[in-house]
């Protein structure tokens, strides 16, 4: 059952339609087969026109919807033989932010990630995809793991932003996002980070600051929500259209600005109408880009991800 978003009410009353139609003709009654395949000719033609031209604000709601794949479908699907690995060793495992070992073709890797979860129970159990500062420093953990290892990083990066609480406050949720940023850029080994839906403030940066970032197509990547963007320059939220606009958070404006360094493409109408071409699509990504940086070594690595960032809005 697909989850329409607003600008697809068209689209569903359509698919509606066809439905209703397919359902009659699996009666026998009527041979109505060159109706149907008639209304789904001019439905699929109206999805990809509308994904064809999403604006900012749009991209947005794709990349929030439900049905997108998460962390753990991105690691059945891209990975073999994950192994979790918990804790930050100093106050708590943060289920927000998961990651662990994994095997990438013939490629041994450190697969970092925020899992946002994908019904009630779940969202709740990984706080909606918002890490803590413990969730943090368990990255660092983990990537300072893979580097002792040689081990390449790849970080999946799903969030609105890092959780505001005042408990993650209170335990240094600024400066366990500063110390994640500086452990990317410190990494001895290569690392490609991918925005696969939301890439929120810091809480995004703190795992994406790569020698490669990869973005999906209708994922949107910037340093607040359009909503709070919104609230702070019009004090109101329904500005959020506008806002999104005027912040360029989607993959093509960022591209063009080289702040990520490859638009990953999804199916027609969004990772979430057909996850398994989307994540093959990012399997095969994310490995071209690490056989590129494998010809590097860690000076190399180093120097070419400063040089990156150093260079950004200069």
């Amino acid at each position: 059952m697909v989850s329409y978003l607003d600008f697809e009410k068209p689209i569903a009353e359509l698919e509606a339609r066809i439905n209703e139609l397919r359902e009659t003709a699996a009666t026998g009654e009527l041979d109505i087969d060159a109706e149907i395949a008639k209304l789904q000719q001019r439905s699929d033609k109206m999805l990809k026109d509308s994904y064809a031209k999403l604006t900012p604000w749009q991209k947005t709601q794709v990349a929030r919807h439900p049905d997108r794949p998460h962390f753990k479908h991105y690691v059945a699907g891209i990975f073999e033989e994950f192994i979790p690995l918990a804790g930050d060793r100093a106050f708590a495992d943060d289920q927000a932010i998961i990651g662990g070992f994994a095997k990438l073709g013939d490629r041994r890797v450190m697969v970092i990630g925020h899992e946002k979860g994908d019904d009630t129970a779940s969202r709740i159990k990984h706080n909606f995809g918002m890490g803590k500062p413990e969730g943090y420093r368990k990255a660092i953990r983990l990537m300072e793991l893979a580097s002792r290892f040689g081990l390449p990083v790849v970080t999946l990066v799903d969030t609105s932003g890092a959780f505001p609480g005042v408990q993650a406050e209170e335990r240094g949720q600024a400066e366990a996002i500063a110390r994640s940023t500086e452990a990317c850029l410190a990494l001895d080994v290569p690392m490609v980070a991918a925005v696969v839906g939301e890439g929120g403030s810091g809480g995004a940066i703190a795992l994406a600051a790569a020698n490669r970032v990869l973005m999906f197509e209708h994922a949107v990547y910037s340093v607040i929500s359009p909503e709070g963007c919104a609230s702070i320059l019009w004090r109101t939220a329904e500005k959020a259209s506008e806002a999104a606009t005027a912040m360029q958070v989607t993959a093509q404006d960022l591209k063009g600005l080289n702040v990520i360094d490859r638009i990953v493409p999804e199916p027609v109408g969004g990772a979430h109408r057909n996850p398994d071409e989307a994540i093959s699509a990012l399997r095969q990504a994310i490995t071209e880009e690490l056989s590129d940086l494998a010809k590097l070594n860690a000076i190399q690595l180093r120097k070419e991800r400063a040089e990156k960032f150093l260079k950004m809005g200069g």
